[in-house]
């Protein structure tokens, strides 16, 4: 499907980078199959110029366009995509990966061209990230699988309404465990260690344990280190007291949640 025609990145900042680089480095798309807009020079795009890729080429070179990827803020897509929806042929699809712009405001906003949503998180420039799919188009979520699953463990969800919340724990998760982590390391500074050490601590520990995870269950993971009794229980009862772990994450996701809504409306 990829290789009808070329692939369009409009905006290349901080996650629009990180997905080109993911293409490149996994040859999910090819370079020269690679057309970037962006107002500005980026190092991603500059990179990717030296491949083969097409840095803001004359907006008719977009008329053989395949997928156009929107990766701008929010607030502005409307303006970015006014100049470029001239030029797309009927074949066109859209990927967006703005949180919180569902697609009938996308369709609203630039017509009637397949739509796929993919909220991916910045791990796929190493090839390691995260990415929920959703589309009401079968060959258009398909298209998102096949550029995101590559350098992404990646997700289809059966709903759009359930976007928001895909972005809060995935998209917002990784800030939450280097919060958590952070913490972590504070904590360890308090009962007595000093602060490089307690921070060398909990950043390896947080490393390690993701290395371990694979896909066994969450529960059984637990147990393995947390024996009935031991000293790793007693710290996880200290954290069940009262659900005050839960509680503070079901809080933390539904804030995301609401502010993703906030930012699409």
């Amino acid at each position: 499907m990829i290789a009808q025609g070329p692939i369009v990145l409009v905006g290349c900042g901080r996650l629009g980078s990180a997905i080109l680089e993911g293409w490149l480095l996994t040859g999910t798309v090819a370079a020269e199959d690679l057309i970037v807009l962006s107002p500005s020079e980026k190092p991603a795009a500059e990179a990717a110029r030296t491949r083969g890729a097409r840095i803001n080429p004359p907006l008719e070179t977009l008329t053989q366009a395949r997928v156009v990827v929107l990766a701008v803020k929010p607030a502005i897509w409307r303006d970015v995509m006014a100049p470029i929806a001239p030029f797309l042929n009927d074949r066109a699809m859209i990927l967006s990966v703005m949180a919180g712009v569902a697609a009938p405001t996308l369709a609203e906003g630039i017509g009637g061209w397949p739509i796929v949503r993919v909220m991916p998180t910045t791990g796929v420039s190493r090839g390691r990230g995260v990415a929920s799919v959703w589309s009401a188009d079968a060959r258009a979520e398909a298209v998102g699988r096949e550029l995101f699953a590559p350098m992404a463990e990646t997700v289809v969800l059966k709903d759009e309404t359930l976007m928001d919340a895909a972005t809060a724990v995935a998209g917002s998760g990784a800030a939450y465990f280097y919060a958590f982590t952070d913490a972590l390391a504070r904590a360890g500074e308090a009962a007595g260690l000093d602060a490089a050490t307690a921070d060398v601590l909990a950043r390896a520990t947080l490393r390690s344990a993701a290395d371990s995870m694979g896909d066994d269950a969450l529960d059984a993971l637990i147990g393995r280190i947390a024996s009935p009794g031991g000293s790793t229980r007693a710290g996880l009862d200290a954290l069940d007291q009262n659900e005050r772990l839960k509680t503070m994450l079901i809080d933390t996701v539904a804030a995301a949640v609401r502010r993703n809504r906030e930012m699409g409306a």
